[in-house]
């Protein structure tokens, strides 16, 4: 995982000011994998108490823009975040609770599919979240499904 110095570096690579909100942004995405914007505001402040929600609404963008962090939405959920970007990766989200965790490239090199037809379209990257329920859930499930 990288530490503070490490972020700076990110965002002085990326043309981006090194400010302490950016800095903490990032820690926080860094610190709460696929978080939504709640998760990452709430940790922010916690070292910057007076760092306002559209701040950390900006921050958020500008990283995106940057491509230092990586926003997703699986249909239904709030937009999330996560700092793994740049290799194409997927994810598998459970129908029960929520959870999202990553899943590598489905096959070899991003973009990881090949379209049957890219209607004249350079494809970079290819976005798949596979669905079903997690271990916790899944026993839950089956615990329940054996106690009537």
């Amino acid at each position: 995982m990288s530490s503070t110095p490490d972020y700076a570096t990110q965002l002085r690579m990326a043309d981006l000011r090194v400010t302490r909100p950016r800095l903490a942004v990032m820690e926080a995405v860094h610190a709460h994998p696929h978080a939504d914007t709640d998760t990452i505001f709430g940790a922010v402040r916690t070292g910057l108490p007076a760092v306002s929600r559209q701040a950390v609404y900006d921050v958020l963008h500008a990283l995106t823009a940057a491509g230092l962090v990586r926003r997703i939405q699986p249909s239904g959920s709030v937009a999330r975040y996560e700092s793994r970007v740049g290799d194409n990766h997927h994810h598998v989200v459970c129908r029960s609770c929520g959870a999202i965790a990553d899943v590598d490239c489905a096959t070899g090199e991003a973009p990881c599919l090949t379209a049957m037809d890219d209607n004249g379209f350079r494809i970079d990257e290819a976005e798949v979240i596979y669905w079903g329920l997690c271990p916790n859930c899944s026993s839950q499930n089956e615990t329940s499904r054996s106690h009537p």
